[in-house]
């Protein structure tokens, strides 16, 4: 790529406060961590530039970001532990489920949440940019009878939750906690879009923004990239930001003063997630363990493994795996030996997170990623450095996986309609047959002008959670598709 060319700046008409040099105990502390190369353009500044690189720098917890550098530098290159398939007993698949292991989770998990025990986290810092939009993802609507965003579609199941877990009561009011990540890109216009749109039936008070963290990009010897002459480059630190930044806003004691044991946590962009799922909440408290996660077997995402014989799950992408790896067929299941994929839907103990969010910033590695950083050299090659939501797993002394029906629970909108996969229309189209097949059990009829596999009926989740409780609305009703049902 061509690198832009940048005019010489003129001199500046005035020292300004900070006179000819830059602050010198500024400097220093530059100097102990060396970055001082952020004042290389000192002298070409005006006295407004100069107060935006001062502010800039003091805004900068130099030892925590020094840190963060050296350990993911020295990170590169160490010996990786060998992996070994996940063992089947800390899966829990579909096919070992009986009705009465549903009932039981299911029931036990509305108990949980009626008595306040749950919290929801969503990880939600992402545009719509592969989408076309500039838009936070949340705000997107791929195109469904009702017209409802990723953030209602999600708004409205934990409304429909809140519901199910008050009948397992004496009827009082739940309330579940929805903590929402946002980044520097999303934040003002996910909250506006909240506000808009009167937080979709929620309380206010019951949904809580924060902001993931950014961390300055870096030259392959660590050196910071100056973005402009008087501001350093800055990329947000990953979803797996989410855990510094609950501990560093004390969201985790908030959800301690809540009386929460309990934590979902999810991505944005899953047209079909159930927030706040009973069955799995159950499971999860059942198991006893700290952490657990959703899993779908053979999706070209990272995968589960346990790291070394016996040690702890923990997630490898799938592009860094071995090719003979990924071929390496179980002869007992049928399945390949790692098949387990993280779709990033995930319960912890409170508990775990407030143990593990201090040892990921004692240990400070974080993933590097090579990238065209912007900079006042033009695009020039760089380092951002990221923390993912997965890492967590490393450090957890017990984890359990939950098999899930792709069908049923995992549709992802990741590109723009025209790609081959994971587009707001192979979304739709999913999210429309789950629930015309709801429909059809629930003794209903569908007719329609276009061939059935193209279409469907969306159900509010206003009226079902997971295709609970529609005999009464659907009962020998006949319903034309495309159309949504609700009250």
């Amino acid at each position: 790529m061509t690198e832009m060319v940048v005019a010489a700046r003129a001199p500046a008409p005035a020292a300004g406060r900070w006179g000819a040099a830059p602050p010198q105990e500024l400097l220093e502390r530059l100097k102990d961590y060396g970055q001082e190369g952020a004042f290389a353009f000192w002298d070409e500044l005006g006295p407004e530039e100069r107060d935006h690189l001062i502010r800039d720098i003091e805004s900068l917890d130099l030892p925590r970001i020094d840190r963060i550098v050296r350990c993911s530098l020295k990170s590169q290159g160490a010996p990786v532990p060998t992996i070994e398939p996940v063992p089947e007993s800390s899966v829990a698949t579909v096919d070992d489920r009986t009705p009465e292991d549903k009932e039981r989770w299911w029931r036990r998990g509305l108990k949980a949440i009626s008595e306040g025990k749950l919290a929801v986290v969503l990880l939600a810092g992402g545009q719509g940019t592969r989408l076309g939009s500039s838009d936070p993802k949340g705000c997107f609507s791929i195109g469904l009878p009702s017209r409802k965003s990723l953030f209602q579609l999600q708004a409205e199941r934990i409304l429909c939750i809140q519901k199910l877990a008050a009948q397992c009561t004496d009827g009082s009011t739940v309330h579940i906690h929805w903590y929402i990540m946002t980044s520097p890109f999303t934040d003002e216009a996910t909250r506006k879009f909240f506000e808009t749109h009167r937080y979709f039936g929620l309380e206010p008070s019951q949904v809580t923004f924060f902001q993931q963290g950014t961390v300055p990009c870096v030259s392959p010897d660590g050196r910071f990239i100056m973005e402009t002459p008087y501001k350093v480059a800055k990329a947000p630190d990953g979803n797996g930001g989410v855990y510094a930044a609950l501990k560093s806003k004390r969201l985790l004691d908030d959800m301690a003063a809540k009386g929460v044991k309990y934590v979902d946590c999810y991505g944005v962009d899953n047209v079909l997630v159930r927030v706040a799922d009973p069955t799995f909440l159950g499971y999860f408290i059942d198991k006893g363990v700290s952490a657990a996660a959703k899993a779908y077997p053979q999706e070209k995402v990272g995968v589960f493994v346990q790291r070394g014989r016996g040690g702890p799950l923990s997630v490898v992408e799938y592009s860094e795996m071995d090719a003979a790896m990924t071929t390496e067929i179980n002869q007992t299941t049928g399945r390949l030996r790692y098949c387990w994929s993280n779709v990033c839907l995930h319960m912890f103990t409170l508990d775990f997170l407030n143990q593990v969010t201090n040892s990921l910033e004692k240990d400070s590695i974080y993933h590097l990623a090579e990238k065209r950083i912007p900079s006042v050299h033009g695009y020039t090659s760089g380092l951002k450095l990221e923390q993912f939501i997965f890492d967590v797993f490393n450090y957890s002394p017990s984890t359990a996986l939950f098999e899930v029906l792709r069908e049923e629970e995992f549709a992802p909108v990741k590109n723009a309609n025209g790609a081959t996969y994971d587009t707001p229309d192979s979304a739709r189209l999913m999210l429309l047959r789950l629930h015309s097949r709801w429909v059809v059990a629930a003794g209903g009829f569908l007719t329609h002008s276009v061939p059935l596999y193209m279409t469907g009926v969306e159900v509010s989740p206003l009226c079902s959670y997971a295709g609970e409780n529609l005999e009464a609305v659907c009962q020998g009703r006949t319903f034309h598709a495309p159309s949504e049902i609700s009250f």
